[in-house]
């Protein structure tokens, strides 16, 4: 006499539901709603980032900058906005607010209504330069800003290393390639690096003025 085989219920391997992706411009508005204090959180390399309360020597030196500008007749010089890179999806790659910028157009109607359908952040396309004046983060422009910025294509990125004492200029980003041993991109950089020491005259591309460093001093 055979014994009854014992069934038992096959169970199907539990797959565990993707979780949906947070936007992150939902989670930088949402920030910026819940501080008690005004920010201008930024996205940048996958992580969000609060910039510290600039100084005084800070806001000074950026001001001296943007005379310095104005007076050589670059008028698309600017300060305050944000800007929002994306990747060949659409889906958000970086938020972005230079301490300062030039822009390569005025704001169109069509750039307007691209910054309101993306929570106040206009197309990072906008700008031909960025700047940034480093303050207790020296680490965050020196290195995620400036490997965000190359990877968005911006041709010229002004960097016053206030740690360092030292005032940068990066032209001729090489954007992000794809290797066949690995699907992840190679890190974005400048390929060029203008270097002075605080104090001395930084020179910049045409059509721009050589920047006086001396404010930071």
């Amino acid at each position: 006499m055979s014994a009854e085989p014992i069934m038992e219920p096959i169970m199907e391997p539990v797959v565990p539901k993707p979780q949906p992706q947070v936007d992150p411009l939902d989670l930088l508005s949402k920030l910026e709603s819940a501080s008690p204090m005004p920010i201008r959180p930024e996205y940048v390399e996958g992580t969000v980032y609060v910039p510290p309360q600039p100084d005084e020597n800070h806001n000074d030196g950026i001001g001296e900058l943007y005379l310095q500008f104005r007076t050589a007749g670059v008028h698309l010089v600017g300060f305050g906005s944000g800007f929002r890179a994306a990747d060949k999806d659409g889906a958000t790659t970086a938020l972005l607010a230079p301490d300062f910028y030039v822009r390569r157009r005025k704001a169109s109607e069509l750039d307007e209504s691209y910054r309101k359908a993306h929570r106040g952040w206009y197309p990072v396309d906008m700008l031909a330069l960025v700047g940034e004046v480093t303050s207790t983060d020296h680490e965050t422009d020196t290195g995620p800003k400036l490997r965000t910025y190359a990877a968005a294509g911006i041709p010229v990125y002004v960097l016053v290393n206030r740690h360092a004492k030292t005032a940068h200029c990066y032209t001729d980003p090489v954007l992000p390639e794809k290797t066949d041993e690995d699907d992840d991109p190679i890190e974005a950089y400048y390929s060029s690096d203008t270097k002075v020491t605080l104090g001395d005259p930084l020179p910049l591309p045409a059509p721009y003025p050589a920047l006086d460093t001396a404010p930071f001093i």
